[in-house]
């Protein structure tokens, strides 16, 4: 894949809604733009975590036993939808709201599959060494887009100013990640059948 390619397709698969871009737009929504930035801490960690074994040794393990990656589907599935359950039932009380961590960013990047989908579909697959130019670019793309989700968080409560609206942003965000929840559980099922 071409440089060009790569970055837009990287890009578009960034800025797509996910379970760890929800987190980082009600983070945003929640706390701000300034206290939220930590958490791309934990995207690009998650995303590396995943990236890097998956380049050097995951994709020819996978291709011999498929059942392991339906497996890893099932459980990002589980992850999800109790991410969502959390914060649907997270009172207006805010001592009861789930506290959006770098760690709880970390572990929902490591369970999405579009780590997955960079590192076996996006990268050359060239080995760890020739492709970690990519994925230092790859690693830019991940601060633009994620810096992007908690701006629109942060700019969502700008906009809002005195409207009551507390439950709002995590019902809005407990919805998206039952729906993607969903569509992984989906998806595994699918390749089952």
């Amino acid at each position: 894949m071409q440089p060009l390619a790569f970055t837009l397709s990287a890009l578009v698969l960034l800025a797509t809604p996910g379970p760890t871009n929800t987190l980082l737009w009600l983070s945003g929504a929640a706390v701000g733009f300034r206290r939220s930035a930590q958490l791309l801490l934990g995207e690009l960690g998650g995303y590396l975590a995943v990236i890097i074994p998956a380049v050097a040794l995951l994709a020819p393990f996978l291709a011999a036993h498929p059942q392991i990656g339906l497996a890893l589907r099932i459980v990002a599935a589980f992850w999800v939808l109790f991410l969502a359950y959390a914060l649907w039932t997270t009172g207006d009380d805010n001592r009861a709201s789930p506290e959006i961590t770098t760690q709880r960013v970390f572990v929902t990047t490591l369970l999405n599959p579009k780590a997955l989908i960079v590192a076996l579909v996006l990268l050359p697959q060239t080995g760890l060494v020739a492709t970690i130019p990519w994925i230092t670019g790859f690693s830019l793309l991940v601060v633009v887009a994620g810096s992007f989700w908690i701006g629109a968080g942060a700019m969502l409560i700008r906009l809002s100013r005195g409207a009551h609206m507390s439950n709002l942003p995590r019902r809005i965000a407990a919805v998206c990640l039952a729906v993607f929840s969903f569509g992984i559980a989906g998806s595994a099922l699918a390749t089952m059948l």
